[in-house]
């Protein structure tokens, strides 16, 4: 492999790295703190992308296609989505909390074919282009041009991980959702609403899945109803990979698998239609030898 070739990569991996970070944060939040793998996660992601688009093509009649629409409908999509996942917590998942495990996880996949299916109905299965003014201009590294579109992704993506890790380990909600990851009886018997901190760990998790999928469709120029079922697969197994519970874990996890898809398929006699194969392959290594992941804890339920 060509030095030119590396960082080719390099650059591909971390930022499609960055995406599956940030939609693995709402796997990993909500499956911290109510043990809940929330499938329906994907299609938030692909709601946010649409969402998003909907504000660019609105707010760029009056500023433009450039970068302040796209930060316009990057900020309503993380808003509106956000509470699009409090209503599916309030009306979805509350009902079952108590409920066996698989009972949820059916509400959940029940809750995904909803989303999907109504964005289907919606669209009509075609595809939308994300059209945007952000330009080619960019850096030379060799015979490498990395746009400065990339780079405000990547930085993007990083202050919004960064941010909500900021949040979780220093702010009273942040150290109320810790608790409740911990001992939700005990957390509600000291006075925590319980309710307000699952539905705020609800509405971060989906604006940051939405957050993805703006910058992914203004990045790849294109939303389509299916969007979100692959990435909310790849997103899963970044969050399995990081340690499914932990924030920094889904961080790394992301992070990680965009790496690993972008130098897999380089490798020789190898083609980017075995990515898929190097992606999923890692997850089924991962829970075969190390289902913690790389910085998840070991939990012993207690009886």
């Amino acid at each position: 492999m060509t030095l030119d070739l590396l960082i080719q990569q390099l650059v591909n991996g971390l930022i499609v790295g960055s995406f599956y970070a940030l939609i693995a944060l709402g796997y990993s939040m909500v499956f911290g703190v109510i043990k809940l793998l929330n499938f329906a996660h994907g299609d938030i992601y692909m709601n946010g992308a649409f969402v998003g688009l909907i504000v660019f093509s609105f707010v760029g009649i009056w500023v433009g296609n450039g970068w302040l629409g796209v930060v316009c409908a990057l900020l309503v999509s993380m808003l509106a989505v956000g509470l699009l996942g409090v209503i599916i917590e309030r009306f979805a998942y509350r009902p079952m909390r108590n409920a066996p495990r698989l009972s949820i996880l059916i509400t959940a996949l029940g809750a995904s074919m909803v989303l999907n299916g109504t964005a289907l109905a919606l669209t009509g299965g075609r595809h939308y282009a994300f059209n945007t003014d952000l330009g080619f201009a960019g850096v030379d590294i060799s015979t490498v041009h990395i746009t400065y579109t990339q780079m405000v992704l990547v930085a993007a993506s990083i202050a919004l991980m960064a941010g909500m890790q900021a949040f979780v380990s220093r702010t009273m909600y942040g150290k109320a959702m810790r608790a409740v990851s911990i001992d939700m009886g005990a957390s509600r018997l000291m006075g925590i609403d319980v309710d307000r901190v699952i539905a705020l760990t609800f509405f971060m998790g989906s604006a940051l899945a939405a957050g993805g999928g703006v910058m992914a469709g203004a990045y790849y120029g294109s939303v389509h109803f299916f969007m979100g079922f692959i990435m909310g697969l790849k997103a899963f197994t970044a969050a399995v990979i990081g340690g499914i519970g932990s924030v920094p874990g889904a961080m790394l996890g992301g992070l990680l698998l965009g790496l690993l898809e972008a130098f897999g398929s380089s490798l020789p006699f190898v083609g980017s239609e075995w990515r898929d194969v190097f992606v999923f392959g890692t997850l089924i290594l991962f829970l075969v030898f190390k289902p913690t992941g790389l910085l998840g804890r070991s939990v012993v339920e207690r009886v």
